[in-house]
């Protein structure tokens, strides 16, 4: 039986964690980056899966960090089994040597991270900045869960249009994103912080397999009140709406029959090798921020945030050419300061920008349209 869904909590409030590890050492290793981690406390520590299992029915803490056991179905199975019975959020730890598809199958369980550390000296501080980006999500939702209302009773802001139709009469304002590692969280925690009724459209490109975005999206849409989906083909753009691009195919923007005409998506099965240029990313970054620039031109702010790999380095290009406004999330905040800073090398990015002053940037954007 699932258990009822605590009350939320204020956002100063510590963020109580139980730490999960099948030997000492893992132990160690999470106490100690938890240690390290702003407003957290540690709520117990289990050394073992069905350990871990007890506590978390116990303790009911906030989050729990479990570092993935060598039998990985097991941990799979904790958070399965966690997800039905109580909200509490999972950060899943995979150390080096982690097949990529048990980490897929983390994200399908219901995790709401999987924090990826290589081996060697670089381990601590990948955990410690993985945890620290996983918490702040997990304390976003902590903090909103139940807090905020659905999209359709939300108060719009003083002036604000209503509504598609209005909305793309006066000029629809879209703000195009595109993450990797590390972009769930970086997602929720951006859009969470979004005031109700800001007048702007969102896309989105997702580096996530296809099983797992239709989950993602409902996931954003409960923890932001935001009508969060995975795109459709041929669904209209609409103020308050996410469209998420669906995993294996890459989501354009189009818009036929003159400027007062409804973008919509537009849904297109990847090529041999992926993306543009044979780099491989489906969903592409490139390829929903290139479309969005010849959609929407100068109603158009692109941001580009954590992940590896160079993906959105050639769209950034595309919305500067339209007049757009670009944006790239810096190393203070990315959990992987790679597709950021090859879109920032290109010198083509307006600003560089912390986690939060993206967030304040795209406020004003939607009001000012710069």
């Amino acid at each position: 039986m699932t258990s009822p869904t605590p009350a939320p909590r204020p956002p100063a409030a510590l963020l109580r964690v139980l730490a999960v590890a099948a030997d000492e050492a893992g132990r160690d290793r999470l106490t100690a980056a938890l240690a390290a981690a702003p407003r957290a406390e540690l709520a117990g520590a289990a050394r073992s899966v069905p350990e871990g299992l007890r506590l978390a029915l116990q303790l009911r803490p906030d989050c729990v960090c479990l570092e993935l056991p060598p039998r990985p179905l097991e941990g799979l199975a904790f958070v399965r089994l966690l997800a039905r019975r109580q909200p509490t959020q999972v950060l899943v730890v995979a150390r080096a040597g982690v097949r990529k598809q048990d980490v897929f199958r983390a994200f399908e369980a219901g995790a709401l991270d999987v924090v990826a550390t290589p081996a060697g000296a670089a381990e601590r501080t990948a955990l410690e900045a993985g945890l620290r980006a996983g918490l702040a999500t997990a304390r976003a939702l902590v903090a909103g869960e139940g807090a905020r209302p659905a999209a359709a009773e939300r108060a719009p802001e003083a002036g604000a249009p209503r509504g598609a139709a209005e909305g793309q009469a006066r000029g629809l304002r879209v703000a195009v994103l595109g993450a990797s590692t590390g972009g769930p969280g970086a997602l929720v925690r951006l859009l969470t912080a979004m005031p109700p009724g800001l007048p702007l459209a969102w896309a989105v490109a997702q580096h996530m397999p296809a099983r797992f975005t239709g989950s993602f999206a409902e996931r954003l849409a409960r923890a932001t009140g935001l009508d969060a989906r995975e795109a459709r083909d041929g669904e209209a753009l609409a103020e308050g709406r996410v469209l998420i691009a669906p995993g294996g195919r890459h989501l354009r923007l189009v818009r036929a029959g003159g400027p007062l005409a409804p973008v919509r998506a537009a849904l297109e099965e990847p090529g041999p090798r992926g993306g543009p240029g044979g780099h491989g990313y489906c969903p592409s970054v490139d390829v929903l921020f290139a479309s969005a620039a010849e959609a929407c031109g100068q109603d158009l702010c692109a941001v580009v945030l954590t992940g590896m790999g160079d993906d959105g380095r050639r769209g950034v290009a595309r919305v500067k050419e339209a007049g757009g406004v670009t944006l790239a999330e810096s190393e203070a905040s990315a959990v992987v300061y790679g597709m950021p800073r090859q879109a920032a090398e290109t010198g083509l990015v307006d600003e560089v920008l912390p986690l939060d002053g993206i967030v304040a940037r795209l406020r004003r954007f939607a009001r000012e349209g710069r």
